[in-house]
C-alpha cells in the first residue's frame, strides 16, 4: 500500500479508502460482510474509510462503527452530510441547524465522539457559504471534527468557498471528493486544476466508473451487476453514451492485457496516476471485489499505458455528461436560464 499526504493537512493516508456505500441496505451487505471487508481492508494497510448519513439511511455509519471498535484511532475515518434524511424538508442541506444536528446523529451512529473528515455531500445552493463555512468552522474548534471537505463541487464553487473562507475568517475545506475515472475526465478540465491551485486533497469516488470498468461487463455479455439493477439508465445499450463507454471498455481491456494488468488494476492505477489525487476510494459489496481491487493498491502506470488511455478517451472528456453529478442547477432547471 503506498500513502500520500492528504492536501495541506499533514495527516498520512493510503492511495485506496475503504468506502462504505455498499454497507447495509444498498449493497445487501450484513454486518459480519462489512466487519470482515474492514478487516481485510486494514490488514491490507488501508487507514481510511469514508461513508456518509445518507447511505441505507445511517446504516452504514452504525455497520462502520461497529466494524471498527477497539482501533478507531488508527485510522482516519470520514463522513458526509447534505443529502435528504427522509422526507421531513429541513431534514437536508448545508444550514447551521441542520449540520449540527446530524453531526451528532453521525457520530452517536458510527459510535465516535469525533470524525477526522466531516464533508458537504453536494453543494446546496440554498444556503450560503459563509452558513455552511460558520457551522463547520464552530463544529471544528468544538473537538467534533477534525477538518471538512466538499463533495462534487463545480469548480468555480469551491473557488467561492475559499474566498468566503478567507473573507470571513474561517476555516476552509481542505478536500474535494469529485467523481473521476477513464470514462468520466471531465474533472480533469476545472476541478482538478482548481484543487491544486488551492492545496486541497482530492478522494476520487467511483473509479470504477459504476461497475464499468471492473471487468464484469464486456461485448456480448448481459449486463447483471448490482449497480445496473440501481441504475439501469446506466447501462442500457439503446443509450449512445452506453455504447460509447462499451467500445471504450473494450479497447481498454486489450490495453489492461497487453500490459499483463486486470482491468480494475488499469482503472485504479490511472486515477491514482494524476498528481492532483491523494486517493482513490473503491466501494467493494463483497471479500471477493475487495481482494480484486486491493490488487492495485502498487500499481504503477507507465507514460506509455497512460498514452494509450488517452487516445481511447481524450483528457477532460466524459463519455457520458448526463450522469455528472457537479451540474450547475442552471443546467438542470430550464427556469434559472430564462428570463
Amino acid at each position: 500500500m503506498h500513502y500520500r499526504t492528504l492536501g495541506r493537512t499533514g495527516v498520512q493516508v493510503s492511495t485506496l479508502v475503504l468506502g462504505a456505500m455498499n454497507f447495509g441496505q444498498i449493497g445487501r451487505t450484513t454486518q459480519d460482510e462489512a466487519t470482515a471487508i474492514v478487516d481485510a481492508a486494514l490488514e491490507a494497510g488501508i487507514n481510511f474509510i469514508d461513508t456518509a448519513d445518507m447511505y441505507s439511511q445511517g446504516e452504514s455509519e452504525e455497520m462502520v462503527g461497529k466494524a471498527i471498535v477497539g482501533r478507531r484511532d488508527d485510522l482516519v475515518l470520514a463522513t458526509k452530510a447534505t443529502l435528504p434524511m427522509g422526507d421531513e424538508r429541513n431534514h437536508r442541506g448545508s444550514s447551521r441547524r441542520w449540520l449540527v444536528t446530524e453531526l451528532d446523529n453521525s457520530l452517536r451512529r458510527l459510535g465516535v465522539d469525533h470524525v477526522d473528515l466531516y464533508q458537504i455531500h453536494r453543494w446546496d445552493p440554498t444556503t450560503s457559504d459563509e452558513e455552511t463555512l460558520s457551522a463547520l468552522t464552530d463544529l471544528q474548534r468544538a473537538g467534533k471534527i477534525r477538518y471538512f471537505g466538499s463533495s462534487t463541487f463545480p469548480a468555480y464553487r469551491i473557488v467561492q468557498a475559499e474566498w468566503a473562507a478567507r473573507e470571513n475568517h474561517l476555516s476552509r475545506y481542505v478536500t474535494e471528493q469529485p467523481g473521476y475515472s477513464i470514462l468520466q475526465r471531465g474533472v480533469e478540465t476545472h476541478v482538478l486544476p482548481v484543487t491544486e491551485q488551492y492545496g486541497l486533497g482530492v478522494l476520487a469516488w467511483s473509479p470504477l466508473a459504476s461497475g464499468w470498468l471492473s471487468g464484469a461487463i464486456r461485448a456480448g455479455q448481459e449486463i447483471t451487476t448490482s449497480r445496473a439493477g440501481i441504475l439501469p439508465g446506466y447501462f442500457d445499450l439503446s443509450i449512445a453514451s452506453n455504447r460509447a463507454k462499451l467500445d471504450a471498455v473494450e479497447r481498454l481491456a486489450k490495453v489492461a492485457d497487453e500490459a499483463g494488468l486486470t482491468l480494475i488494476q488499469l482503472a485504479l492505477g490511472f486515477v491514482t496516476a494524476h498528481p492532483a489525487v491523494t486517493s482513490a476510494i473503491i466501494g467493494p459489496r463483497t471479500l471477493e471485489h475487495l481482494h480484486s481491487q486491493l490488487a492495485a493498491a502498487d500499481t504503477v502506470l507507465s507514460g506509455d499505458i497512460l498514452d494509450a488511455i488517452d487516445e481511447i478517451v481524450p483528457p477532460g472528456t466524459d463519455l457520458a455528461p448526463a450522469e455528472k453529478s457537479d451540474a450547475p442547477p442552471a443546467l438542470l432547471d430550464a427556469s434559472l436560464r430564462r428570463r
